[in-house]
């Protein structure tokens, strides 16, 4: 799949190393044109110049930026972007601040309205996004969206690169998802190793995995 990371920060790197790994055509794009050119050099993914060239032959697109870039890129890319996925990896504190009560996603859907927006990657730390599994086990890689055949698409990508795909749900999910993932961040902002990933359990994982948690 011809995949267009925007962002080569920790986040666009670990995920342009793992998708390539999986045998996706990974570009690369950034701000700073530079960082996108080390990004791909480090991970064997492709830079461009531009966001445009990045997304104009993308199947798909992830934004692996800030929330408070989303904004920029929504007017940049909108055109570029109609009928195509688009995964948002952003995350914020929850509750926001400003007592927002929707997700980043749902915003980002209003913005992109011809795009098919995906909420998925979020509640993995880089560190995960580049290598899902602990010890031994997938991390979990959760994907919620309105348009189902999106949502699938996003559930085979995650697979591929190594999580244990999750059917979150419908895009609000995604209030859900950043409230996890902000959970992990105030983990580990205490004292964490920032290598943790989100685990259900249960007799399906057990089984799969050939793991016995009693022991």
């Amino acid at each position: 799949m011809q995949i267009a990371i925007i962002g080569a920060g920790n986040v666009g790197r670990a995920l342009a190393s793992s998708l390539t790994r999986a045998g996706h055509d990974v570009t690369v794009s950034a701000e700073h044109p530079e960082h996108a050119t080390e990004a791909a050099a480090r991970t064997g993914a492709r830079a461009v110049s531009s966001n445009a060239e990045a997304v104009r032959a993308a199947d798909l697109v992830v934004l692996a930026v800030p929330a408070t870039a989303l904004d920029k890129i929504a007017t940049e890319i909108g055109r570029d972007v109609a009928g195509k996925v688009v995964v948002d990896v952003a995350n914020r504190p929850t509750p926001s601040p400003d007592g927002t009560p929707t997700s980043i996603a749902e915003e980002l859907q209003a913005k992109l309205p011809q795009a098919k927006v995906v909420k998925a990657f979020n509640t993995a730390f880089a560190s995960r996004q580049a290598e899902p599994t602990v010890g031994g086990i997938p991390s979990d890689g959760f994907v919620a969206a309105d348009d189902p055949d999106a949502k699938q698409t996003i559930l085979d990508v995650v697979e591929s690169i190594g999580f244990r795909p999750v059917d979150a749900g419908s895009l609000a999910a995604a209030r859900t998802l950043e409230g996890m993932a902000w959970l992990n961040i105030q983990r580990n902002m205490a004292g964490g190793s920032w290598q943790d990933a989100w685990v259900l359990v249960g007799p399906d994982t057990i089984e799969s995995t050939g793991a016995d948690r009693r022991n």
